[in-house]
């Protein structure tokens, strides 16, 4: 005797734009939507902040004297494109940061190693793309910094949303250029929040 078990389908996302909604109706049978209304979205326990860079080629010195003067648990920098890990992964070490970077170019072992790494809290700083915004979890991060805007609203909400977890206090810093500036405002009427100037006693935030 055989017993049918009927699967159920369970799809969750901090986002659901109109393509992933879509997926419901190829995949699933009369699927009931809970949907969250976007300006709900932003964690409650994310300060969020922005500093403003007169040139793109002044974000890595930010960076250095950010790292200097935070005492970080664990952080995660993101970063638009894989090159670009590369480059500022090169960078920080050396300057002597001990840091780790992850994208899709690299092998799933190595990728798994970094991980591994980083949840043990062996590696602190992780630079990485999108490629960690959506479906990881680390609970033990603490800061997220946006060295670039995302290029869409909706990568910027996973993005913060590894640090500050299950309570814990969070804290995002965006690096902004002049170009950047309409895409933050952007961001911020989207997900109807704040996003402030990064104030000079950020480190008792985090």
């Amino acid at each position: 005797m055989f017993l049918l078990l009927t699967p159920q389908v369970i799809l969750l996302s901090a986002t659901m734009p109109p393509d992933v909604l879509e997926v419901t109706t190829r995949f699933m049978r009369d699927p009931i939507r809970i949907l969250v209304k976007k300006e709900e979205l932003t964690l409650e326990g994310i300060k969020q902040f922005f500093i403003q860079v007169e040139k793109e080629e002044w974000k890595l010195e930010t960076l250095c004297d950010l790292y200097e003067t935070l005492t970080i648990t664990q952080a995660v920098i993101f970063l638009n494109t894989r090159r670009k890990v590369d480059w500022l992964h090169a960078k920080m070490t050396e300057k002597d940061f001990t840091v780790s970077s992850m994208h899709g170019d690299m092998e799933q072992k190595e990728r798994d190693v970094i991980m591994k790494e980083f949840r043990t809290g062996s590696s602190r700083v992780l630079i990485t793309t999108d490629l960690l915004a959506r479906g990881i979890d680390v609970q033990q991060v603490s800061l997220v910094i946006n060295y670039d805007l995302p290029t869409n609203r909706e990568s910027y909400i996973h993005r913060i949303g590894k640090g500050g977890r299950f309570g814990r206090k969070g804290v995002a810093i965006n690096f902004i250029t002049e170009d950047d500036t309409r895409t933050l405002k952007d961001i911020e009427t989207f997900y109807n929040t704040t996003i402030d100037e990064m104030p000079m006693n950020v480190a008792d935030l985090i």
